[in-house]
């Protein structure tokens, strides 16, 4: 809001969001960490800026002891093993995406962008229930070396909602990468420290993977659902080829007439067949593994989407570290970007206050298994962050926190904007379903006849209570011929904001002006 308020655009104001999520959300975004930026400049083609994690370019030397072990999460009704240590970390890429597409597209000093989240870093945050939480399902990670404690755990005790949250380091490494620029960080303290570390601490990251690690510009992947036009992450990453096949197969299944109750039996139904026959194809088409664009094209083809369009057909509940925002601004400017950190590999970066991330200890990045990673190539992702284009002009850039569960988040939120009419937050806190392998989740809420309709062809099914952050987190901004709106996610503590439009400088492009 600072940003768009001193006359940056959406892409400045993405960046500073970036930026602030990483003092925000410690655990689950980091500058140690990768994502995705789908950016829609006014009046030009969408593109992606790929800053996701990269596999490092060696493995550790033979005869050399990896520092990659378990830990175990406690979830109150479930457990789960996280993989951390030097040895499941990736390259990083979150910085190096920062300066490069707010370099690109942003109109204002890199300082002013991230002089809030330093402002935050230094002077504090109040904890909110959620983070607490967070740290509280997280403490064997957090608790895992004296260095993360001293920083996320200082006097060795936990965060508690309500207090201050300081991150004074992480102020100082900001303030210092908006004066020296990104070499601080790929070809200078903090490359030298993580390969020192690494060398002495059993990781495979050496200064070698900082000096090669570049954001890969791509074209995103198109589609389109009732008339609107859609673009997506494409491959390597795998989330946005599954809601666009998903949305497909939605919409084959109630082309011209949705069901009307947006909570009732028909429509849940419709969700459940085509989010199970999503999956099935993901793995009977070799979704599960590494994804190219020839094996995308061939999964949205029409003969494929018919092939699987009747079939009918989850892993256990976790934080997966991902988070969202999304920017839209009065010039036509649309930015939808997605961050993670996984949960954090239990190192972090001297006098730097952040975590490495654990991307090469995520099962679902890793199809061939632990320790298997081809060397140097980009990590496959379930982020999707995605974009739609109304004929009005209407745009709505969204995307989701949630591993598995991104895709069925995101398809369930556009069918609600798009079917249903719903209004955006009426469309994200709608209740949703989702499916993995003949297992079906179903989140409070649904009618009791939708949740008894469901239950004959899913036996093997949980019916939630409530709203749950296992079921994601979909932070949607939007503007058109009504205006500008947003909605987050009351599972994770989603929060929107229309800040007003302020005096216009310049010219007329989204780029150069002050016209948020």
């Amino acid at each position: 809001m600072a940003v768009l308020e001193a006359g940056g655009n959406a892409f400045d104001a993405a960046a500073a969001a970036l930026c602030a999520s990483f003092v925000a959300e410690p655990l689950l975004s980091s500058p140690g960490g990768g994502g995705f930026l789908l950016a829609a400049p006014s009046g030009e083609p969408p593109r992606i800026y790929d800053f996701f994690t990269h596999t490092p370019l060696a493995r550790a030397g033979a005869g050399s002891e990896v520092d990659f072990r378990e830990v175990e999460v406690d979830f109150g009704s479930a457990r789960q093993t996280f993989q951390i240590g030097l040895g499941s970390a990736a390259t990083p890429g979150a910085v190096a995406g920062l300066f490069d597409f707010q370099g690109d597209l942003g109109r204002i000093p890199l300082g002013e962008v991230v002089a809030p989240a330093v402002s935050m870093a230094r002077e504090g945050i109040l904890v909110t229930d959620l983070q607490a939480y967070l740290a509280t399902i997280l403490e064997p990670i957090l608790r895992s070396a004296p260095s993360v404690e001293a920083v996320f755990a200082p006097g060795g005790s936990m965060v508690v909602a309500g207090e201050v949250q300081r991150l004074p380091e992480l102020a100082d490494l900001l303030e210092t990468l908006a004066i020296e620029g990104r070499d601080l960080f790929y070809r200078g303290e903090v490359a030298a420290a993580v390969d020192r570390a690494s060398r002495e601490g059993g990781g495979h990251l050496r200064r070698e993977d900082f000096l090669r690690y570049q954001v890969e510009l791509r074209e995103p992947l198109a589609f389109s659902y009732r008339g609107d036009a859609g673009w997506t992450n494409p491959p390597p990453a795998s989330g946005g080829v599954l809601v666009a096949f998903g949305l497909g197969l939605v919409g084959a299944a109630g082309p011209e007439n949705p069901p009307a109750d947006p909570l009732g039996p028909a429509e849940a139904l419709r969700l459940a067949a085509a989010l199970v026959a999503t999956g099935r194809a993901r793995r009977g088409e070799g979704l599960d593994a590494e994804v190219d664009l020839a094996l995308a094209r061939r999964f949205l083809a029409p003969e494929t989407l018919a092939r699987y369009r009747d079939a009918q057909a989850l892993h256990p509940p976790a934080p997966r570290g991902t988070s969202h925002l999304s920017v839209v601004d009065a010039a036509g400017n649309a930015a939808s970007l997605s961050i993670s950190n996984g949960e954090g590999c239990g190192w972090v970066l001297p006098g730097g206050g952040f975590m490495l991330n654990n991307m090469l200890g995520e099962a679902d990045l890793q199809p061939r298994g632990f320790g298997r990673w081809p060397p140097g190539v980009r990590l496959t992702s379930m982020m999707a962050p995605t974009l739609m284009q109304g004929p009005d002009g209407r745009q709505v850039a969204l995307g989701s926190g949630g591993s598995n569960r991104i895709r069925s988040a995101i398809l369930q939120v556009l069918v609600g904007i798009l079917d249903h009419g719903l209004d955006l937050e009426t469309a994200v806190a709608r209740s949703r379903l989702h499916a993995e392998g003949e297992h079906l989740d179903v989140e409070g809420g649904w009618s009791d006849a939708a949740v008894e309709a469901l239950m004959p062809a899913w036996p093997d099914h949980a019916v939630w209570p409530d709203l749950n952050l296992f079921f994601g987190g979909v932070h949607v901004a939007a503007q058109g011929p009504g205006g500008a709106e947003g909605a987050g996610d009351p599972r994770r503590g989603g929060v929107a904001r229309v800040v007003a439009r302020v005096v216009a400088e310049g010219r007329s492009s989204g780029r150069g002006q002050r016209l948020p």
